[in-house]
């Protein structure tokens, strides 16, 4: 059995510890700690360096500078906490580093977000990488429990589960919660995202059988978000989604949105004007998207890929790297339409969560640090 969240807190008196935190601004990484103001601080999270690019946007932490063991040496911490940011890292580089942060006497944690990188069409480099890095760990978090039995599977090693935290702020959730509660008209809106096209993404496999469904149900508006470098010419351009959308849309089949990034303001008013949000991943591990429409009171219709389903109240679809099921696509949108369930996380239920995570890594953190000796 994987171990789960058990509410700890550090001893009165004792000095929090130093975390290189890879990265330390992302929204995640954020939340991990207690909510301001309600608790002790608990551990002391390193801003990000910034990154070695020319130009770097601002706020930018990747790639980081914090994955070299020129960096480890160099800088005074307790523990490197590793999340994100090294999917294009040689897997030799990877055990250097691992091997710098103990050589220098301090521990490593990592938390197994993906299992199976959303980025790589191909999979052998996420899975070396991991090979690199899971063995040499000094502790494991991931989010599911499906995920820890696949880390017990694939190396032996145990996971400590610990749930994903909020994504949307506390006051947004509040504001958004009082509007829906407001809503007295407008149509079922229904709504996929295929951004910039990631890798585990597959939405022409969807689509057909996604307009064709909202187009039967009473009062119900598909509507496609896309972003310029899809749809106009950019890295990502996919010919035949972008004639398909152009098509539907000039049909009055869907309500196509082209816009570049969307910032948080943005991407939370359009995730909250949903009633559904429909995930169109052939593989993936887990999603911050999907606890972003549970913090807005959207319900979100996810793959059987993956561990989406465990993060919280979900439909389902049948979908992955070598199938789909369409008939339980249509199935599962009708469902949503007929019952309109509210499987939202309230903010009483997210604060709660939030103390509960942010315990169990000041714990994992005491116990890595009491085995290095730090």
């Amino acid at each position: 059995m994987s171990t789960s969240v058990a509410p700890a807190a550090p001893q009165a008196g004792t000095r929090p510890p130093t975390i290189a935190s890879v990265p330390s601004g992302h929204v995640y990484v954020r939340h991990l700690a207690p909510e301001p103001g309600l608790a002790a601080a608990g551990a002391h999270r390193l801003p990000d360096p910034p990154p070695r690019v020319a130009d770097p946007e601002p706020g930018q932490w990747w790639p980081p500078a914090m994955l070299d063991p020129a960096w480890v040496r160099a800088h005074d911490f307790d523990l490197m906490h590793l999340h994100f940011g090294f999917d294009a890292l040689d897997p030799r580089d990877l055990a250097a580093l691992v091997d710098a942060v103990h050589e220098t006497g301090r521990g490593f944690v990592q938390t197994v977000h993906d299992l199976r990188n959303p980025h790589h069409v191909d999979r052998r480099l996420h899975d070396e990488q991991l090979d690199a890095l899971v063995p040499r760990a000094d502790a494991l978090l991931t989010l599911t429990p499906g995920a820890a039995e696949e880390i017990r599977r694939r190396w032996g090693r145990e996971a400590t589960v610990v749930p994903h935290p909020h994504v949307v702020d506390l006051r947004t959730m509040a504001v958004a919660a009082d509007c829906r509660a407001r809503r007295r008209t407008g149509a079922f809106r229904v709504g996929l995202h295929v951004k910039s096209l990631r890798a585990g993404m597959a939405p022409m496999r969807l689509l057909p059988t996604l307009a064709d469904t909202v187009a039967d149900l009473p009062d119900a508006v598909l509507q496609v978000n896309a972003h310029r470098d899809v749809m106009e010419g950019g890295a990502r351009e996919d010919v035949a989604l972008r004639g398909w959308l152009r098509s539907a849309a000039a049909e009055g089949c869907i309500d196509l949105r082209v816009h570049d990034f969307l910032p948080d303001k943005e991407l939370w008013d359009y995730l909250g004007s949903l009633d559904l949000s429909v995930l169109p991943y052939r593989f993936g591990t887990h999603s911050g998207w999907l606890e972003a429409c549970r913090d807005l009171g959207t319900t979100v219709l996810a793959p059987t890929c993956g561990y989406f389903a465990e993060q919280g109240p979900v439909l389902s679809y049948e979908h992955d790297e070598d199938h789909v099921d369409l008939g339980s696509l249509d199935a599962a949108v009708r469902r949503a339409h007929a019952e309109r369930p509210r499987w939202g996380a309230g903010i009483d239920e997210r604060r709660a969560q939030r103390r509960q995570v942010a315990a169990a890594h000041e714990r994992v953190y005491a116990e890595v640090l009491r085995a290095v000796g730090r």
